[in-house]
């Protein structure tokens, strides 16, 4: 049963490497909830129709993942991610530690972490490097992602 929590984050981020996210979202328990810095939290259908969203908007995303470890009940794995950010045309590598909770041989609860303010420097450039390590700034970011999240899944219907 643990190797099969590790071959689920294996299915997980081997499917966000291929930009599959049905894959990936087969992954989730129906009552997932989502967290990173740039979305905040996310639960069920938010949280799936994110990465629908992502891979769908991706156009040179490039991902590695590497040291999964997983029990019954918990995991983690390191994952990194070059693309090219579709509001600025700037390039991004993010660096990603993830953890996830795990129930009836699904992720119930997935958690990436991440160096905001680094990644707010290279997706927004000067802006994002002079103003990304505000709280005010993290929080328009998150409404901004939000929002962006909202349309997506009402022209998408989903």
């Amino acid at each position: 049963m643990v190797n099969s929590m590790k071959s689920l984050v294996e299915t997980f981020y081997t499917a966000f490497q291929k930009q599959d996210a049905a894959t990936m979202i087969s992954c989730y328990d129906n009552d997932i909830v989502f967290h990173d810095p740039v979305f905040g939290e996310l639960r069920e259908e938010d949280a799936r129709a994110m990465w629908t969203m992502l891979c769908q908007n991706a156009k040179d995303l490039k991902i590695e993942f590497s040291n999964i470890e997983a029990s019954l009940k918990k995991g983690s794995v390191h994952w990194e991610a070059w693309y090219t950010f579709s509001k600025t045309g700037k390039s991004v590598h993010n660096i990603v530690e993830a953890t996830f909770e795990f129930k009836n041989s699904k992720i119930i609860r997935h958690t990436d972490s991440f160096n905001l303010h680094k990644w707010v420097s290279q997706a927004l450039g000067f802006k994002g490097k002079l103003l990304g390590r505000t709280k005010f700034f993290q929080n328009k970011i998150q409404i901004q992602t939000h929002k962006t999240l909202h349309d997506f899944r009402m022209k998408s219907k989903l």
